[in-house]
């Protein structure tokens, strides 16, 4: 009961208020509120009373200017990172291993034997840049078809106003124009033209890319081409003519457990063949490594056969290697390392685990399911990464405008790779797109890094193995156990030994954290008021009481507009006043009498009644008295 009264007083009060006017209103609060001024203000005298305002009014502005930076701070949602250092046992991480060289040169030399014979036949031109070399009379004769859709020139520029391109397989000179680019030198300048009209339409139809070295020329056209022809290759055929598990894992040994070429999962990677990942922890549980150190890590012997590499294709001879977590997939061309012949390489392992703020703080992804772009790397049924994420966005954007995908990414369904048969223009193509500053920023804004990630750094190290006093013990047993030969079917130039391993089990946590958290923005806020104005949270409420009651008050006076407005409308539609009760009366009265003087019909109550029918009793009639009827009652 005393809630009720409580409510019903509180419900009086908000109806009510302090005052009927703005100006009572605002005396009212100005003399009753906590906060430091405006008491100072109606209490002052009239010097003191301008002063006070005026340092009021300042100090209320520096009030909301200082909430209004920290607002915008707290929305802007900065975060701040911290390290921490652990110590726990750790997952060894998945390694890939792969060679350096994707195809063994014995087992696709028929599919490129073609290619070969003009780049040698390029490569025999450029050094001897005269007419009537021996590069006109090989037989059988050169199938230029190859050549024609992706022609090598070279761009003489002695004369900078008139550089003149010289097809290396052709006698005739053409000079270009100044918007061409140019090399340096004509012996040097060796520029592919990724355009396949060249031939048909004329220099001027070309687009160039232009090369300081011939070296770099040459790989680069190899490499286009190559792609071209083994892209109509089934991918069982690739994968048998790349470097089989075992005859490159050699030796195995996981801590004090033997391991060998089965406790690897092969996938095919586009840029180095078949690759080969222990611990993967896709059918098995993860290991753990049980202590730090190199005793405790993985050995691996490999051959590489470097004797077997393609010439034009991989001017680079190693191992390529790659540590990431499990279920993921490796990016080998951007993370991976290269392991030299010939050495023994030693990689100590650190771990550092980044933890990053979702949204709104930054903008991650857990799994990469809230990225707009279709993920091609999925059917490995590997994790979300950012790489997968923008060669995925790559190659959806070259099958939408080329037509085709690249024969280094994965495809989506239905879907074919590019060659110079079906799609004679996509070497344009795609050097146009990979080239493109607008595409690569349309992958970077549409794909997300992820939340949490682990990364491996690496300590390396390299001496000499095996030692001269050892290879031929080392070579022999080696060659022994790999084809039951006595003969040395090994050397130097083709045996790798790694060794990775943890070099300690702290491992590094770098998190982020809110730098703004709404408790620091009460509090601020709270601060700055106080400061300058000496208020509190109470007085916020005082404020927004005179709020209400100003707004109790508007509609008070907006409900007594609409009632004056109502009653004007009236009068102006009935500008005489309505008669009242007696005048009714009265003006009956006189029609009455006016109709007996004149010979009327006299009112049905003064005919003779019917016989037989009672007269009437007039005594029952009786004129309600003025004075009982109220003010506001209604005379019709």
């Amino acid at each position: 009961m005393n809630l009720k009264k409580y409510l019903v007083r509180a419900l009086h009060r908000l109806q009510k208020g302090p005052g009927y006017t703005y100006k009572e209103l605002l005396v009212w609060y100005c003399d009753n509120t906590n906060t430091h001024g405006p008491k100072r203000i109606i209490k002052e005298g009239p010097k003191k009373k301008l002063i006070w305002f005026f340092l009021t009014l300042l100090f209320a502005s520096l009030v909301f200017w200082q909430w209004g930076i920290l607002i915008n701070t707290y929305l802007s949602y900065n975060v701040t990172s911290s390290l921490s250092i652990g110590f726990k046992t750790m997952k060894f991480p998945a390694v890939t291993i792969c060679n350096a060289n994707p195809f063994k040169y014995s087992e696709v030399k028929p599919l490129l034997k073609e290619l070969d014979r003009l780049i040698e036949a390029a490569l025999e031109r450029i050094l001897q840049p005269t007419p009537g070399n021996g590069s006109q009379d090989v037989s059988p004769p050169l199938d230029l078809e190859l050549w024609n859709q992706i022609p090598l020139v070279l761009i003489d520029e002695h004369d900078k106003d008139n550089p003149v391109i010289l097809d290396i397989f052709e006698t005739n000179q053409t000079a270009v124009g100044n918007d061409t680019a140019m090399g340096s030198k004509a012996s040097t300048s060796n520029l592919p033209a990724l355009c396949p009209q060249c031939s048909h339409q004329g220099s001027d139809n070309c687009t160039y890319r232009n090369f300081s070295s011939a070296a770099q020329a040459v790989t680069e056209w190899y490499i286009l081409q190559s792609t071209s022809i083994l892209s109509k290759v089934p991918l069982h055929e690739r994968i048998r003519m790349g470097y089989q598990a075992e005859d490159m894992i050699l030796a195995c040994l996981y801590g004090a457990e033997p391991c060998n070429y089965k406790n690897f999962t092969q996938i095919y990677h586009p840029d180095h063949g078949n690759c080969y990942i222990f611990n993967w922890g896709m059918d098995e549980e993860a290991l753990n490594s049980s202590n730090p150190g190199a005793e405790f890590g993985l050995k691996l012997i490999l051959d590489i056969s470097q004797q077997d590499y393609i010439p034009y294709l991989s001017s680079a001879a190693g191992a390529r290697l790659m540590l990431h977590q499990q279920k993921s997939f490796p990016f080998l061309k951007d993370q991976g390392i290269y392991a030299m012949a010939g050495t023994e390489t030693s990689i100590g392992v650190l771990v550092d685990e980044l933890e990053r703020m979702g949204y709104p703080y930054s903008d991650c992804t857990v799994n990469g399911s809230d990225v707009p772009v279709r993920n091609l790397y999925s059917q490995y049924n590997t994790s979300y990464s950012i790489q997968a994420c923008l060669r995925s966005c790559f190659q959806n954007h070259m099958v939408e405008i080329c037509g085709c995908g690249h024969y280094m990414f994965p495809l989506p369904e239905g879907v074919t790779y590019c060659n110079n048969e079906d799609n004679p223009g996509w070497a344009y193509c795609y050097s146009s797109l990979r080239s493109s500053i607008k595409q690569r920023q349309i992958c970077i804004d549409s794909c997300k890094e992820t939340c949490n990630d682990t990364q491996y750094k690496m300590t390396i190290s390299m001496a000499d193995w095996p030692s001269e006093a050892s290879e031929d013990w080392i070579f022999h047993i080696l060659s022994y156990e790999r084809d039951m030969s006595t003969n040395v079917t090994l050397d130097r130039t083709g045996i790798i030994k790694l060794n990775i391993y943890f070099q300690e089990y702290n491992y590094r946590t770098i998190s982020e954290s809110a730098a703004t958290t709404i408790v620091w923005l009460l509090s601020s806020l709270g601060g700055q008021f106080g400061f300058w104005m000496g208020g509190s949270v109470l007085c916020l409420i005082e404020f927004g009481e005179i709020i209400i009651d100003s707004l109790w008050i508007t509609i008070i006076h907006v409900i007594g507009w609409c009632k004056g407005l109502q009653q004007r409308r009236a009068r102006a539609r009935y500008p005489d006043a309505p008669p009242t009760v007696s005048e009714l009366v009265e003006a009956h009265t006189n029609l009455a009498f006016q109709h007996e003087a004149a010979g009327a019909v006299p009112r049905p109550e003064a005919l003779p009644p019917e016989p037989g029918t009672p007269p009437p009793n007039y005594d029952s009639l009786r004129v309600q008295p003025l004075a009982t009827l109220g003010p506001d009652s209604d005379a019709d």
